[in-house]
Parts: C-alpha cells; structure tokens; sequence
C-alpha cells in the first residue's frame, strides 16, 4: 500500500461496515471500532495510519481515539506482516514446557527473528506476553487457531502444510 492508494473497503464490505455502525445509538458509533478494525485488518492485512484515519472517517471520531486501540490490542498489525502471523507466548508456563527450544527451531525454520517477515511474506513471527493456554504449552496462534503441545515436529508440519 502506498501514499497513492486511496483507501477505501470494497463496497460489500463497506456495507457491513454501514450495518455494523447502525447496532449502536446515534452518537456512539465509536462502539462499532473493534469490529471495523478487523474488517480493516483482514482488507489491507495491517492498519497503516492512512487505514485508520479512514476509519476515524467513517466513524466520525478522531484518528488518535483509532490509533489508542489500534495500539493498545496485539492483535492489530501496524506494520506490514506476512500472510500468516505466527504470534508465540513468551510467559512463564509456556517457557517451562519448552517453549524456548520450540520456537528458537521456529525461527530457525522460517530463518527470521521475531517481528520479521520471511523474504516471500508468508510467515511473521510476533512474540505476546500471554495466549491463555498454559496448561496446553508451548503453544501459537495463527489467526483465531491455536496450537498447542508444540514440539519441533509439530512446529515442522504446521509450517509445511501451510506453505503449501
């Protein structure tokens, strides 16, 4: 996406996004943020500032009111990332099941560090303080999907399948 693009949703998209304001009493729009974040997410896959201005527009709000829950979430890229973003618990439980080993043999797979992008953007990997599976670790998400027991062989093949 560059500074010459216009943002704008496609018009189903745009649709839902006039539906999804239309749940909420006039003069509180602002309650529709969340959800058209994600609709922003999944059309440009980050939230560049010039996404989120555009839907401060639509929501008739300031851009800063975006940029504080864009920023406050994880789960909002606002940085270009790969098509799958490969998020890892760092905490403590995940990390006493062998999380380190597991996902020291993640980067070593993709050859990328945490918060890179591997050269043909399929993976990013993004550390996050805590995906609430601690008895199940060391454990991933990619989107709404978790992995869990992870081990380097399962680490090998979820990469593989979806490498594909």
């Amino acid at each position: 996406m560059t500074n010459t693009q216009t943002i704008q949703f496609p018009a189903d998209t745009l649709e839902l996004v006039h539906k999804i304001i239309k749940r909420y009493p006039e003069g509180k729009q602002k309650s529709a943020l969340l959800p058209i974040l994600h609709l922003a997410q999944a059309e440009w896959r980050w939230l560049s500032s010039e996404v989120m201005d555009y839907v401060a527009g639509l929501l008739s709000i300031k851009p800063i009111e975006v940029y504080e829950v864009a920023t406050f979430y994880t789960m909002f890229h606002l940085e270009p990332v790969g098509e799958h973003v490969i998020e890892y618990c760092r905490t403590g439980p995940c990390c006493l099941m062998g999380g380190v080993e597991v996902y020291d043999h993640l980067k070593k797979k993709l050859g990328i560090e945490t918060g890179e992008t591997t050269p043909d953007g399929k993976f990013t990997i993004k550390e996050v303080e805590c995906l609430a599976a601690c008895g199940w670790g060391p454990v991933f998400q990619i989107r709404e999907k978790y992995y869990m027991n992870l081990t380097k062989e399962k680490v090998d093949e979820i990469i593989d399948d979806l490498s594909k």
